[in-house]
């Protein structure tokens, strides 16, 4: 299944969705029958102190570790025993807390790469890499809306944190997904930086789910539609903004009672 082989979602159906998965390292539940639905075009915020198992759910939810229990449906479509080059190539994309980036190459170099990866022509063996011009315009088109228009000839050592958090979501854009798991890619910036990743995430709701883990609650409350709050590896609450942050059991175990 290929983002362009599959029929659109209906209105209100999630375009990703976990069902009950868990994730069981021996005797420690690290994921604990965690449900959660993204739909195109929201925000959908997982939170939670360190060791809640939210980076351990976007690991299920990409197919880099295998569910112990439950079911992962893409467009309706089972794809719990995916790989996750399979899941990538089927539009789950993502980023990681710490970059993931070709730090000698230009910025433009590590769009085309991860473009090439999502399309390779191993029968093309007589075509330079560079001539490609799939890879040419889709690596263009994704340093464009993530903003690195202006910077896409310098190297990625080079770069800002801010700007190399901004590569790394320009080099998954390049793999044309249309869910996007996105793991604390606000970690530390500065208040200029973070508001420039917001705008973007906001940006990004067009023509995708997003799925976003971070710690910066203010940012968190200002661009989610959607909260699941994470305490143990389970989920203790999940709902719009509002209804999360007058949750009683939230305040207690994360909000600081507030």
């Amino acid at each position: 299944m290929t983002p362009s082989s599959t029929p659109a979602v209906p209105a209100g159906t999630a375009l990703f969705e976990a069902r009950s998965v868990s994730k069981r390292f021996g005797a420690l539940v690290a994921v604990d029958r965690v449900s959660v639905a993204l739909h195109t075009g929201e925000i959908h915020a997982v939170i939670g102190t360190n060791g809640a198992g939210k980076s351990t759910l976007i690991n299920l939810l990409s197919g880099e570790l295998p569910p112990s229990d439950g079911q992962l449906l893409l467009q309706g479509r089972d794809v719990t025993r995916w790989s996750q080059p399979h899941l990538a190539h089927a539009g789950i994309g993502r980023s990681y807390q710490r970059n993931n980036i070709f730090l000698p190459l230009s910025v433009f170099e590590n769009c085309r790469l991860a473009a090439q990866a999502r399309t390779p022509r191993p029968w093309a063996f007589w075509e330079s890499a560079q001539g490609c011009r799939t890879s040419v315009q889709r690596a263009q088109a994704a340093i464009e809306r993530a903003g690195l228009a202006a910077v896409a000839k310098r190297t990625a050592a080079s770069l800002s944190h801010g700007q190399k958090r901004q590569l790394e979501i320009a080099m998954c854009l390049a793999t044309q997904p249309t869910v996007l798991l996105l793991d604390e890619p606000l970690a530390g910036m500065g208040p200029e930086e973070s508001q420039r990743m917001l705008a973007l995430l906001l940006e990004l709701k067009t023509g995708h789910a997003l799925l976003l883990v971070e710690h910066d609650m203010d940012a968190v409350f200002a661009v989610a539609d959607r909260i699941t709050v994470m305490v143990n590896g389970a989920v203790i609450a999940s709902g719009a903004p509002d209804e999360v942050r007058r949750n009683r059991d939230v305040q207690a175990a994360y909000l600081g009672g507030h």
